[in-house]
């Protein structure tokens, strides 16, 4: 019999059969809530609550997005999630030249405490978990809700969410850093010790593979990568005198869920157990310092703008994947995003799919419904197999930052890119509606579209702000920022001082471009 091989996304061999005498198989006894957690973080998982149901959503100006919250709170959205523009990743204020363009284009334009205050009106921070895409200048966003939970009045230590603020795959995968790796590193272990004392409830970072994933690797690489990143995170912690125990119970991470339904829920499986030893190995004790807790986005790059209804069945399937897979929080993608951002349909079915599957599909009412499969407790050692040997690479290199300072990371996954896209071209890899079974004529979906004269606007309400806020103030706490970055104290304090004087998010990084000055990529 000429079988043709059949192998995962990540090149990991699949056999015909699968029985309990399979190479990588072993009796699992291990319970879900116990370290390692391959099963699960929690012992009930989703009999005892579902994930947290977010969906992704920022665009334009804060007003208009304030008003697609409300809309996705009122239709059963858990938590929200805020992409912002371009120029507020970066660290440039609306009026900057370099914004011309591209204010409120992918996500909100955010220039001042002025703008999170109508980005949240009607919404009280203490009652909602709210997590920001957001990693240079993550710091200054994060100031900016404290400053707005404070005027609300709520109790810090009640407050929930989760900023991104994981720079190192920006150098690999991504590229929105400011500040070279070493000046970045500080900024973040800076929020680590804030928060553990003052935002006790917030996750310091969320280490990313899903931009790793989205750039082009494989499933192994991504959580090869992104638990790499972590390491070094927690090294640099550590390096700064931080408890182990207490800030490894803030970190998170957030994972891609691709289409290969065994092979991700096997990736998520693996991650957990990998996360846990490795974080035991650097001295851990308190096992919840150990659970690797995450967030999971379906897969943007797998959207294809040809037949996009079609995106609603690949959602669906990534949706199952990262449920069987244990995740904490989910956003399903909307079935247009291949052409705009979301319109108000599209995100209330991506909503939709995430409810069917938790209140019909049944796969809820038991913990790791999948555990004891021949083939997936054998795909789970061999991913994290590939995975070690990934990470073991990195180690040699010398951990995460001078892997990326190389540029191994950044290769690694511009091959794996090339080699997927090779089997599209050649048709060893079939995408539906793509390079099979095509259509001649497609429906007309309608796109999401922002208006231009936004940036107008923007940059209207920035220099009323300029005009009418105490001008002494708010240059007497750039200067306090410029002294601690020297100095080498904690710049949360100051910074959220700074946010309180109506100081802009571009004038605060570019205080830091000062001290720090920017990353050029060789």
């Amino acid at each position: 019999m000429n079988e043709k091989i059949k192998q995962t996304d990540s090149g990991i061999i699949v056999d015909r059969l699968y029985t309990k005498d399979a190479a990588n198989y072993q009796e699992m006894n291990e319970q879900p809530g116990e370290f390692p957690f391959t099963r699960g973080v929690q012992p009930d998982m989703y009999r005892g609550r579902f994930w947290t149901m977010r969906q992704y959503a920022g665009f334009s100006t804060a007003e208009e997005s304030n008003r697609r919250y409300h809309y996705l709170l009122s239709q059963g959205v858990m938590g929200l999630s805020v992409a912002f523009d371009l120029p507020t990743q970066i660290g440039y204020d609306s009026d900057h030249q370099l914004s011309n363009g591209e204010v409120g284009k992918v996500g909100v334009a955010i220039d001042s405490l002025e703008d999170i205050e109508q980005l949240f009106e009607g919404i009280e921070l203490e009652k909602v978990s709210t997590s920001m895409t957001i990693n240079a200048t993550g710091f200054i966003l994060l100031a900016f809700y404290v400053a707005l939970a404070k005027k609300q009045g709520a109790d810090l230590s009640k407050v929930s969410g989760t900023i991104q603020n994981d720079i190192l795959k920006e150098y690999a995968a991504r590229g929105t850093y400011i500040y070279p790796p070493k000046a970045s590193m500080r900024i973040i272990t800076d929020i680590f010790e804030w928060c553990s004392t003052d935002l006790p409830k917030w996750n310091t970072i969320s280490i990313s593979g899903y931009h790793i994933r989205e750039a082009g690797s494989t499933a192994a690489q991504e959580i090869a990568f992104t638990l790499s990143n972590g390491k070094a995170y927690v090294k640099a912690a550590l390096e700064k005198g931080l408890d182990i125990n207490v800030f490894g119970k803030r970190l998170s991470f957030f994972f891609n869920s691709h289409n290969n339904l065994f092979e991700e829920v096997a990736k998520f499986r693996a991650a957990r157990r990998m996360w846990a030893n490795m974080m035991k190995s650097l001295g851990a004790t308190d096992p919840k310092a150990m659970m690797l807790r995450f967030h999971t986005q379906t897969g943007g790059s797998t959207l294809t703008a040809q037949q996009p209804l079609n995106n609603i069945s690949r959602v669906t399937i990534q949706t199952l994947a990262a449920v069987l897979g244990g995740t904490q929080s989910l956003h399903t993608n909307g079935y247009d995003e291949a052409l705009s951002l979301p319109t108000e349909e599209a995100a209330r079915i991506a909503l939709r799919t995430q409810q069917i599957v938790a209140y019909e599909s049944g796969v809820t009412d038991t913990v790791d419904p999948l555990a004891g499969s021949y083939f997936v407790e054998s795909l789970t050692n061999e991913m994290e197999a590939a995975a070690q040997l990934i990470i073991d690479k990195i180690d040699v290199l010398g951990g995460s930052v001078a892997a990326i300072e190389e540029g191994f990371i950044q290769d690694e996954i511009a091959k794996s890119a090339y080699v997927y896209q090779k089997e599209i071209e050649q048709q060893q890899k079939i995408i539906v509606g793509v390079n099979q079974f095509q259509v001649k004529q497609e429906d007309k979906i309608p796109v999401f579209k922002i208006d231009d004269s936004i940036q107008t606007k923007q940059i209207e309400k920035l220099h009323q702000l300029k005009s009418k806020r105490d001008q002494q103030k708010a240059i007497a706490c750039l200067q306090k920022i410029e002294a601690a970055a020297n100095n080498g104290s904690n710049l949360m304090p100051v910074v959220i001082e700074a946010v309180e004087a109506y100081c802009t998010l571009g004038e605060i990084a570019n205080t830091l471009r000062k001290v720090f000055g920017e990353y050029q990529a060789s």
